[in-house]
């Protein structure tokens, strides 16, 4: 059995980065910090503005991410909360594409 490498918080800014920053008008975050941040403010554009439904997703994603970057997590902590903010991120190239559509 293979095993896949632990998720971590750079791996999903690396992931999702450009698709956010392309709603927020901003550059793409490179950090977690700046990256959660990012996500708030693409969660109240896509909602208040386009009423795209995965808005809400996003700004769920941003509290689990903000979570799994605190240094006094256990390794399974911090996995299972990268995990729930990953599985919430997954749709945002399409949410993304529907907001450039609108």
């Amino acid at each position: 059995m293979t095993k896949t490498a632990p998720l971590t918080a750079d791996t999903l800014v690396a992931r999702y980065a450009t698709d956010i920053a392309s709603v927020t008008d901003e550059k793409p975050a490179t950090t977690p910090g700046d990256f959660i941040q990012q996500l708030h403010t693409a969660h109240r554009t896509l909602a208040d503005l386009s009423g795209i439904s995965l808005a809400d997703d996003l700004d769920t994603a941003a509290i689990y991410l903000t979570d799994a970057v605190q240094p006094d997590n256990t390794d399974t902590e911090t996995q299972t909360l990268l995990r729930k903010a990953a599985d919430l991120m997954r749709d945002i190239p399409d949410a993304v594409a529907e907001y450039q559509l609108a």
